[in-house]
């Protein structure tokens, strides 16, 4: 299987990638607490206009509605023992979406947290989770992926085992953590802890980076906390569209395409090439996203400052680095929502 994001990444300055799987698939109906990988199968014109949309939008790269694709987690649906044919109609559905493109589009097939904890805080053994994730990927795998793609991850066992699992499947890669507690993952992982812990890997990941968190704010801060390791490896950065809020009965991202925007071009000149959005990130987003990465020149790399006075404040004083937040309460001056 060629290298499809490798190509495209030794041609190009920046990489659009897509926006939010949850946030689309409830807005065509998914109900909270069912599965969405059980619509591969049973609605998969919805999941092909999802893909479609980011396509339409700008993305040169998607990820497949996999993400809860594992058996550990597909056995709170009782369907623990499809995982592997669910994450296959996954990709199957990507793949007939990019190929009739009239662009090259590559299709990342989206690996998510088993749901478990690992030896020895819990109970799943690392040969256990080896087989989870090794299982998924052979799905994607069979369904024409063309690399698979970890996210959300908050313990670098984890994150280790896929990589294992990964190296099994014969299959490139690339993973995100979500740093979401005070500049860490929920299990303490820093930027520099988890730079560092990449470039050991016996199976490192073609792109290694940070996804969804508490906001774009924290989200670049931590791009920085990478870049500022020297490692020679592309930086992922798929941060949020704004701050959840409850309204009307549903949850809504106040992030504007504006904001988006302004995110993604400042991403780029944190030291990130491949740039999306997570929860939140709609298809309006991504077109503005994708114009100012054409359109707005490559800047010198943002200060902590310009962060906070461009996208809002920061949620935490700092991200567990040692380099404090030069305005932790900064509230921003244009109104996003």
């Amino acid at each position: 299987m060629t290298n499809a994001l490798t190509k495209m990444l030794e041609t190009r300055d920046w990489i659009l990638a897509d926006g939010a799987t949850g946030t689309n698939l409830f807005n065509m109906g998914l109900e909270a607490g069912d599965a969405p990988e059980l619509w591969n199968e049973t609605h998969p014109d919805r999941i092909k206009k999802l893909y479609q949309g980011f396509v339409d939008s700008g993305s040169d790269l998607f990820l497949t509605n996999s993400f809860g694709g594992n058996s550990a987690r597909l056995k709170l649906h009782n369907a623990g023992h499809r995982a592997r044919e669910l994450s296959r109609i996954a990709a199957e559905l990507g793949r007939e979406v990019a190929d009739r493109a009239n662009r090259p589009v590559v299709v990342g097939a989206s690996v998510g947290p088993t749901g478990e904890i690992l030896e020895p805080v819990g109970a799943l053994s690392h040969a256990a989770a080896v087989e989870i994730f090794h299982e998924q990927a052979e799905g994607l795998k069979e369904g024409g992926a063309d690399v698979l793609w970890l996210e959300t991850i908050s313990a670098p066992e984890e994150y280790k085992a896929a990589a294992e699992a990964f190296a099994l499947a014969d299959m490139p890669w690339c993973g995100t953590m979500s740093f979401d507690t005070a500049g860490r993952t929920m299990m303490g992982m820093t930027s520099q802890d988890m730079a560092q812990m990449v470039e050991g890997l016996p199976n490192p990941p073609i792109a290694f980076g940070a996804n969804c968190g508490t906001g774009a704010p924290d989200l670049l801060r931590t791009v920085l906390g990478f870049a500022a390791q020297g490692n020679e490896r592309p930086i992922i950065a798929k941060g949020n569209a704004g701050i959840p809020k409850y309204v009307d009965g549903h949850i809504h991202y106040d992030g504007t395409p504006e904001l988006m925007a302004d995110y993604a071009v400042m991403a780029r000149d944190c030291g990130a090439t491949i740039i999306g959005g997570c929860c939140g990130t709609k298809p309006e987003h991504l077109i503005a996203m994708r114009a100012a990465l054409e359109t707005r020149p490559r800047g010198p790399r943002p200060t902590l400052d310009q962060i906070t006075e461009t996208l809002g404040a920061f949620s935490s004083a700092n991200d567990g680095t040692g380099e404090d937040s030069a305005a932790p309460a900064r509230r921003n001056r244009r109104r996003r929502g």
